[in-house]
């Protein structure tokens, strides 16, 4: 299986990832869980939480990725790789808050190697976890007055909807649904961002982490492009 990322609605394998991304999904299938996060699933659950209604605390949120256990910390021997860790995480994240401000996201899907076809579940089901931590919020957010909002979380729901096996649709509507998934998911996020905008103002682009410091022009990117600030996202 490879990864592709998907701009716009047309997705465009990626024959290799970046390495700060190869890296990332890497120590996530290191962690000691039955079952931890893929690199698809990790983007899903930071749009979701970039766009949902609440703000959730880091550390909150970090315990969904490297597991829920009676200790708050993280499974990692040494400091440098916790840090290393966030700052790879806060990365990505970053990136997502950029990409939908330009109104140009850029979800990260798995892709069939034997077809090509884009597998776009996984990132549902990270969205699906990022969701669970504030129910009510997102139900709350789905049944408001904007029918932008309102389609946009329909058009989520249904796809969860369908990974949970809680769908009513039969199997040629999910076929159908499966089809438009990945485009519908693009659409249904900038809604969404739209919409935290809006009610967030200029708040909403700013990271769930403490102000960092400011970083000069010609200092890298902490985006990991490893390109200059002033010639990335500076």
């Amino acid at each position: 299986m490879t990864h592709c990322i998907l701009q716009g609605s047309r997705p465009e394998p990626m024959k290799n990832l970046p390495s700060r991304f190869r890296r990332l999904d890497g120590a996530l299938a290191d962690l000691p869980l039955e079952e931890p996060m893929l690199l698809t699933e990790l983007d899903g659950f930071l749009t979701a939480l970039v766009v949902g209604p609440d703000t959730i605390p880091q550390a909150e949120w970090l315990q969904s990725i490297w597991g829920s256990d009676d200790s708050v910390d993280p499974p990692f021997d040494d400091p440098a790789d916790v840090q290393w860790f966030v700052d790879a995480v806060m990365a990505r994240y970053a990136e997502i808050v950029r990409d939908l401000t330009r109104g140009k996201p850029q979800p990260i899907f798995d892709t069939d190697d034997r077809n090509g076809d884009v597998l776009w579940e996984a990132w549902i089901d990270g969205f699906a976890e990022a969701v669970a931590l504030r129910p009510e919020s997102w139900t709350a957010l789905g049944d408001g007055s904007d029918p932008d909002t309102a389609d946009a979380m329909a058009q989520i729901m249904a796809l969860i909807a369908v990974i949970t096996n809680e769908t009513e649709l039969d199997s040629v509507e999910v076929n159908a649904l499966d089809a438009h998934a990945p485009a519908q998911i693009v659409a249904a996020v900038l809604k969404l961002h739209a919409a935290h905008s809006q009610n967030a103002g200029a708040s909403s682009a700013t990271p769930l982490v403490a102000t960092p410091t400011k970083i000069g022009r010609n200092d890298p990117c902490p985006c990991g492009s490893g390109k200059k600030s002033k010639r990335c996202c500076g």
